[in-house]
């Protein structure tokens, strides 16, 4: 947080001698309660004077040395189920922070209750500590509403009298307070002389650089002229704690005093961040030697050394750590740093068995919608993600399908070392051969598009919540029969590529922008990205595409809105298999893969309201539109007008999800507005 140097006064402390009232004497005093007054009742000091040294002290902690963020650590290295914040100050038993203190002189021994001697009181007074009448009848009223037990015509105890002295110091308005009792013609004058606080006119602070100043004013603001009030400032006091918990930060009050003219001297203690340092345990939490290089986890962290430490920036750097994806436990322990009141932190961690290994899996393919196995996917890979202790990904993996196969080699840096956006290098390498049919779907047999594709990424955060990609990417692309044997046109004489040749290669400049929210269902995503061929070459393809997609959730109780939209155009020379299809699962439901059109530009709407049936199990109703824009003619060889594509088709149905390690299962049901029906199986959210 930055810091705050907006709070800063200057004040100068003045001397002064402690008053002293007129001395007494007992021989002077014939009544005997008035010698046991005398005796027992000094002037009762609220502990405001300190030997002379200044005026009035409001508020000390009980240990001169004690340091708030002590008590928070030695709470916070302790093993317990509790809130961190929740933590008080030694030695302190109330959040009357005057109050707490006062106590009558040590050698009073008040007597038990039932053999104290009562005597009666004529006339209960409150003075000032000269023994004159107070010039502000507000605070007069202020002590005598205080007063329980002295009243008028009372007979008291010297206990009762002691209780109602605490009640009067207790009220807030006063520093100290001496009852003295007179003997009069008309019986025993009970007067309590008072000396009030002092008017607050003004305010140093120390030690708040983060504090806000507006926040420090704003507290202060409403005593400004009047007399100061110790209960206000306790609130004020655990206003102040209370913004530095609730936002998780090592501080507090550690201090307030009275200084001359009025003026209220706010000490504040802030433990900022001495050093950070990585300790690497085994399983067992034993110390060991780390794989991953320290500086490699410890650019991952937001808390840096000279912030005031923050536990839920804490938290939130143990988070990032753990996305890694390269650790198994991570905790901070914060210690203190000697006597500085400062603190040390200690990141633990415990690394993953092996950085490297062997996978494998399945997955479902939405392009092939025919055949015993179809859209039935293999998998297997080999990688490493932790090369070189620097947290890098290498990935070797190949997919198999029925038609599907891709081979990719994939190297991965999160963070390019040296950099201080967390900007991100990919480097891909890839052979790939997909299903034409979305496009160019084939009656007399299959047709796929094999790519061989290299490119390289870089990606960094912009804003929060917002990912921009840029890079470069060159891409040979071509179509083959069911044989592997190269085509340069359809069944329906349509061309396969927008050169004639039996390939087309481009060199693309990408660029993508990406909004993702909490990643809850209920939270939005937004996702745009342009692809710009650049004519290196005469032959090469030069084009322009861009296509965004957006997904709002909203929660109505137990029920969940969804809301999609997707749209997307292109301008230029591109190949025919790359237009824009549209209808299926993740398209408009009801109709099979890429059967409502292919175009040019397209459009494509969902609407879905799901709802929770039987513990992980939930049911839906959707309703899905999409529509070439009349684009489908302008791709060349127009592939959908012999396969009489509508252009535009809507399907609306009901489905079943179940929630799972791989992300929702979804099983639907959907009609189109052909009237047939048609199901369909996903996994995850639509796109």
């Amino acid at each position: 947080m930055p810091q705050n140097k907006d709070v800063r006064f200057t004040s100068s402390s003045i001397k002064l001698p402690l008053f002293s009232p007129p001395p007494l004497h007992p021989h002077n005093t014939p009544n005997p309660f008035l010698h046991f007054i005398l005796q027992n009742f000094p002037k009762f000091t609220h502990p405001f004077h300190q030997n002379g040294e200044k005026i009035q002290t409001l508020f000390k902690f009980p240990h001169p040395k004690f340091n708030p963020q002590n008590a928070i650590l030695e709470f916070l290295t302790k093993r317990r189920n509790i809130n961190p914040f929740s933590w008080n100050l030694p030695n302190t038993t109330t959040p009357l922070l005057c109050c707490a203190s006062i106590a009558l002189s040590s050698n009073l021994d008040t007597p038990k209750t039932g053999n104290e001697e009562r005597v009666l009181i004529s006339e209960v007074l409150v003075r000032n500590k000269d023994g004159e009448e107070l010039e502000r009848k507000d605070l007069e009223s202020e002590a005598l509403n205080a007063l329980k037990a002295c009243r008028p015509n009372s007979a008291l105890t010297v206990r009762e009298v002691q209780e109602d002295v605490h009640r009067i110091v207790s009220s807030g308005y006063f520093c100290s307070c001496m009852p003295v009792a007179v003997d009069t013609r008309d019986g025993i004058r009970l007067v309590f002389q008072v000396e009030p606080n002092q008017e607050f006119h003004g305010l140093v602070c120390e030690g708040a650089n983060v504090l806000p100043a507006r926040f420090i004013e704003d507290s202060f603001r409403d005593g400004y002229g009047k007399i100061v009030n110790i209960k206000r400032i306790d609130e004020i006091i655990s206003s102040i704690n209370g913004w530095y918990m609730e936002r998780g930060l090592f501080g507090a009050v550690s201090g307030i005093e009275m200084l001359s003219g009025g003026m209220i001297k706010l000490e504040v203690s802030e433990a900022e961040v001495n050093n950070i340092a990585i300790r690497f345990l085994d399983r067992t939490g034993e110390p060991t030697v780390g794989k991953t290089r320290p500086e490699t986890i410890l650019r991952q962290l937001t808390t840096k050394k000279g912030q005031v430490y923050s536990m839920l920036q804490g938290k939130r750097d143990v988070d990032t750590v753990l996305a890694m994806g390269i650790m198994e436990d991570v905790s901070i322990i914060p210690q203190p740093a000697g006597d500085t009141g400062k603190v040390d932190l200690v990141m633990n961690v415990v690394e993953r068995k092996s950085g490297g290994g062997i996978s494998a899996g399945g997955g479902i393919s939405s392009g092939i919608t025919s055949g015993p196995l179809a859209g039935l996917i293999g998998s297997c890979a080999i990688y490493h993600k932790n090369l070189f202790g620097r947290n890098q990904k290498l990935n070797l993996s190949l997919e198999r399908g029925q038609i599907d196969s891709i081979f990719r080699i994939n190297y991965t840096d999160p963070w390019i070392e040296g950099d201080d956006k967390r900007t991100s290098r990919s480097i891909m390498i890839q052979n790939s051969r997909t299903p034409g049919t979305l496009v160019h779907n084939q009656p007399d047999g299959s047709l796929t598009i094999g790519r061989v594709t290299a490119g390289i990424e870089y990606s960094r955060p912009f804003r929060p919540k917002w990912n921009g990609t840029a890079g470069i990417i060159f891409q040979r692309a071509g179509a083959r029969d069911d044989k592997g044997s190269p085509i340069i046109r359809d069944y329906y004489s349509s061309p396969l590529t927008a050169s004639g040749n039996t390939h087309d290669d481009m060199l693309l400049a990408k660029l993508e922008t990406v909004y993702t929210g909490s990643g809850d269902p209920s939270s939005s995503v937004f996702v745009f990205n342009m692809d710009q061929g650049l004519p290196v070459w005469s032959e090469w393809l030069v084009f322009n595409r861009v296509n965004a997609r957006a997904r709002k959730g909203l929660a109505f109780g137990p029920m969940r809105l969804l809301l999609s939209f997707s749209g997307g155009h292109v301008v230029g020379n591109f190949p025919p298999h790359e237009a824009f299809a549209i209808g299926g699962t993740n398209s408009v439901r009801g109709y099979e893969e890429g059967a409502v059109g292919s175009g040019r530009s397209y459009v494509v709407g969902c609407g879905e309201v799901s709802f929770p049936l039987m513990g992980p199990v939930g049911g839906a109703v959707f309703a899905d539109y999409g529509t070439d824009l009349g684009s489908g003619s302008s791709v060349p060889g127009d592939p959908a007008g012999p396969r009489r594509k509508p252009g535009s088709g809507y399907g609306c149905g009901v489905g079943i999800r179940v929630d799972s390690p791989l992300g929702p299962l979804r099983l639907e049901y959907a009609f189109n507005d052909q009237r047939t029906g048609r199901f369909h199986f996903g996994v995850g959210l639509r796109n």
